[in-house]
């Protein structure tokens, strides 16, 4: 490991690991949810309602990839099939009150666990930190070309 995005590669892959732990530990407390689910509910709740294809777009998955999910997260009451609001033929996927709850103790229980991951860290690390992880993120959006919605 002689360059630094040789340690980023590596850094990163840990990360994904950890973060894979905590979620699959977060499915397993009540209410706690897939990653997929977690991922795909906070991308509707960022969007408002979104069709297949906007997921499809947003993603970069298969369609039949997403009607799986979507099939299996709207038999769980986590999301709801809607008429398009804005008056388009396509049909809509929108969070459903017991979604948008599931999906706020979800990411609580991540928050909780990253506040204890940190807790030795002062207020500006964690800051820089958010900061640097914000960037990261938005420079691999922007060579993808699939934006995230950030409030």
């Amino acid at each position: 490991m002689d360059r630094p995005t040789h340690l980023i590669e590596y850094e990163t892959m840990l990360l994904g690991r950890y973060t894979l732990r905590v979620a699959s530990g977060a499915a397993d407390e009540a209410g706690g949810l897939e990653r997929s689910a977690y991922i795909l509910l906070s991308r509707v709740r960022a969007e408002g309602p979104m069709s297949i294809r906007q997921l499809s777009d947003a993603f970069g998955l298969d369609q039949s990839t997403l009607n799986r999910q979507t099939s299996a997260m709207t038999r769980a009451g986590l999301l709801e099939r809607i008429p398009d609001p804005e008056g388009g033929i396509a049909r809509k996927f929108r969070i459903t009150r017991d979604g948008a709850r599931r999906l706020d103790e979800h990411r609580e229980h991540i928050v909780a666990g990253l506040d204890k991951v940190l807790a030795g860290w002062t207020p500006d690390e964690v800051a820089a930190f958010a900061d640097y992880l914000k960037r990261f993120n938005i420079d691999i959006e922007r060579l993808s070309g699939r934006a995230w919605p950030r409030p």
